[in-house]
């Protein structure tokens, strides 16, 4: 299936309309749905003293960016399908705890990819602990080298589905990124001078390829993505 257009971007260009969409209160839901034609490294800000080596590491044709919010590295290219969902601070989606913010965006993509045939489960808080241990040592420098509640998680605790958020006085920005096919977790390690991380990321996290034998291509999952969300937040497609 060939990607809508309107769904392909730089991290560039979803930075930027993230941030553009916190300017001002947020008086309804909005969401976008990003695909990427190549890879791009994109640090938390946290992350800053780890800039300047990545940016010399990393080809010149590789994107790096660091962004407002905090968390560790992120990997995006080809492999990974994301949404960026934008809400008012009184929606029930980002009502009580923090971690609760999560659930509905959670158990969304759960629901999306067993309709494409990728079984999956969302990871419930009491749990994270325990499920944090059966694929072994964390990598706290990376997005995807643990989890956090309500990450979407297969049988075996390998997280397919990460989630951040970045919450204003404006609103509440909620982020998830699938991993459709497998990553190039040897970019992102040595952009961060981790080379040895290698194994541990591709133990500690996997993509739908790994999980259905007609597992979606990018495209379908967006397409079904943008279904999905339109229908939960009331949302014009």
């Amino acid at each position: 299936m060939t990607a809508p257009e309107s769904l392909l971007s730089t991290i560039a260009q979803e930075q930027a309309w993230n941030r553009e969409q916190m300017l001002e209160p947020v008086q309804a839901p909005r969401f976008h749905i990003w695909m990427y034609e190549a890879p791009a490294v994109v640090l938390g800000c946290s992350q800053r003293k780890f800039e300047e080596g990545a940016r010399a590491r990393l080809d010149a044709n590789v994107e790096l960016l660091l962004r407002p919010s905090g968390g560790g590295a992120v990997l995006t290219g080809p492999w990974m399908v994301s949404c960026s969902v934008v809400l008012p601070l009184d929606h029930p989606w980002v009502q009580g705890r923090l971690p609760d913010s999560y659930h509905g965006l959670g158990q969304l993509h759960v629901d999306v990819l067993a309709a494409l045939g990728v079984p999956s489960r969302a990871l419930p808080p009491a749990e994270v602990d325990a499920t944090n241990t059966l694929t072994g040592a964390t990598v706290p420098w990376a997005c995807y080298g643990s989890l956090a509640p309500w990450e979407v998680v297969d049988a075996a605790g390998r997280k397919l589905v990460g989630l951040a958020q970045r919450r204003q006085r404006t609103g509440v920005l909620l982020v998830a990124g699938t991993l459709v096919t497998p990553p190039d977790w040897a970019l992102l390690c040595a952009a961060l001078d981790q080379p040895g991380d290698v194994a541990a990321m591709q133990r500690r996290t996997v993509d739908c390829t790994q999980l259905s034998a007609t597992p979606p291509d990018a495209p379908r999952l967006a397409q079904a993505l943008q279904v999905a969300l339109s229908q939960a937040l009331g949302v014009p497609a």
